[in-house]
């Protein structure tokens, strides 16, 4: 399989609105699970911790400052959301569960920044009644996590190419955040 290329690492990391941000964790991530029942929970934790420890990045129990910073919510309908405590506080977003039913989305993906551009926070919410009914345990935990672990600005297959593009962007040579397209020149040589 061919390794990815600097315009299509460039791709992934560009927003609608054109800017470029690549993005990694900068602190161990605390993963908390909400909505799976107990089998596909230890699927998920297993993925989680399988694909960060591949990154060479460490996953905890508890994040000191907020407790867990990698959540993923698991509902049947977005409406369900509103029964999350404090949600609109949690998301900065006021009407969630109502703008993400209105958009027929079966996901969404949230991260907040620290002071110097990582990723504080993630957050990830599952549609499971649409599109993703179907889907395996193991195979949609291993897509949760290759979204989480970086700020891709596209969807993508999760594969063999991009864990090896996760891996690369947490070489600790390279910037926690880049802003600067130029920077898929940089992930791109360490793939060759």
């Amino acid at each position: 399989m061919p390794e990815l290329t600097a315009d299509q690492i460039q791709t992934l990391f560009t927003k609608s609105d054109g800017s470029f941000l690549c993005a990694r964790w900068g602190r161990p991530v605390a993963p908390v699970i909400f909505g799976l029942a107990d089998e596909t929970l230890d699927i998920f934790r297993s993925v989680i911790r399988a694909g960060f420890n591949h990154a060479r990045h460490p996953v905890v129990e508890t994040d000191p400052e907020m407790g867990a910073n990698l959540m993923v919510f698991f509902v049947r309908d977005w409406a369900e959301l509103a029964g999350v405590p404090d949600l609109a506080e949690l998301t900065g977003i006021a009407d969630l569960p109502e703008r993400l039913a209105g958009q027929s989305a079966d996901q969404y993906r949230l991260f907040r920044f620290d002071d110097n551009g990582a990723i504080r926070v993630c957050m990830v919410f599952l549609n499971m009644s649409g599109t993703l009914a179907d889907a395996h345990p193991a195979a949609l935990a291993e897509r949760v996590m290759m979204q989480s672990a970086l700020t891709f600005a596209t969807d993508f297959t999760a594969d063999e190419q991009m864990a090896a593009l996760i891996r690369a962007a947490y070489d600790p040579v390279l910037p926690v955040a880049v802003d600067q397209p130029v920077h898929a020149l940089r992930l791109a040589a360490r793939l060759a």
